[in-house]
């Protein structure tokens, strides 16, 4: 009787012990997630409370100020006059040049990894890809100088600046591109050519839309992951202070005006305005792309 005595006693001090260290990892689990977001967190606050004044119609509709006109209105306390859809428009243009050069590359690229899983060619093509991912983006700004500036356009361009971009894009759109189809079951595309159905119409009726998901989610990536660069088009677009869609001419964009704005103390709080700007679309893609890829998985 002793015995059973001792042995309940000591399962309950073991559980208790158990219990306890759980709640300590628990704590210490707690504890680090609170420093991992913490700098996001202040981060955000900050750029809130540093940009949402300045941030207006006018900041949507006019171009950039003038130091005079930036030091005239902080003088008299008042909010900076002008915007920055120079810099707004710029950015869209060279977006939309990135995609409509990387999006189709890049995902026939992945369809041929998909296609040649483990063969030579395709591995080399694979570990360039991983390599490219790598490469700083001031390296492939320089690439595209000398591809485009001194070679095409012969001068500073908003094609210029896609073009680095659109280099930057391709890893994710080829890997994600390569990872969905994986996904797909193999029965789907040998079901198609047991109807006899030809090749190319089974990538673009079953395959693409099959994974139709999984490639819009690497592609806001690759978006969210090119809006913010200010390296490369330095070299290649170099920015402008009026609002140009003409491919071949110089072009700005919000990360050149934040870098032209902070050599400037009188443009401070434009310097905060366009980062809150930035970030909340940056946010945006990144959500949108969770949204889509978490229904994918559903």
């Amino acid at each position: 009787m002793t015995g059973i005595v001792n042995h309940i006693k000591y399962n309950r001090s073991e559980k208790d012990t158990r219990v306890l260290r759980n709640r300590v990892f628990e704590g210490f689990v707690f504890v680090f997630s609170i420093i991992t977001i913490s700098p996001i967190v202040l981060i955000i606050g900050k750029l809130i409370i540093k940009g949402y004044k300045q941030i207006n119609l006018d900041f949507f509709t006019m171009t950039a100020p003038d130091t005079y006109e930036a030091m005239t209105a902080l003088r008299s306390g008042e909010v900076i006059p002008g915007g920055i859809l120079n810099g707004i428009s710029g950015t869209l243009l060279m977006i939309a040049l990135a995609a409509i050069i990387a999006i189709p590359v890049g995902i026939l690229i992945g369809i041929f990894l998909y296609e040649n899983d483990g063969k030579r060619y395709a591995n080399i093509i694979r570990d360039i890809t991983d390599v490219l991912q790598g490469i700083p983006s001031i390296v492939l700004g320089l690439i595209a100088y000398f591809w485009v500036v001194k070679s095409i356009t012969n001068g500073f361009s908003a094609l210029a600046g896609s073009t680095a971009l659109a280099i930057m894009m391709l890893p994710l759109i080829i890997r994600s591109t390569e990872e969905t189809f994986k996904m797909i079951p193999a029965s789907i595309k040998e079901a198609g050519f047991a109807l006899g159905v030809p090749y190319h119409k089974i990538i673009l009726r079953v395959l693409i839309p099959s994974g139709l998901s999984g490639l819009l989610t690497g592609i806001l990536l690759a978006i969210s992951r090119i809006i913010g660069e200010t390296a490369p088009l330095m070299l290649t677009a170099l920015g402008s202070m009026s609002v140009n869609m003409n491919i071949s001419k110089p072009t700005s964009a919000v990360p050149l005006l934040i870098w032209e704005f902070y050599n400037d103390p009188n443009m401070v709080d434009l310097i905060w305005a366009s980062s809150l700007l930035l970030m909340i679309l940056v946010l945006v893609l990144n959500l949108v792309a969770k949204f889509i890829s978490s229904k994918r998985n559903a």
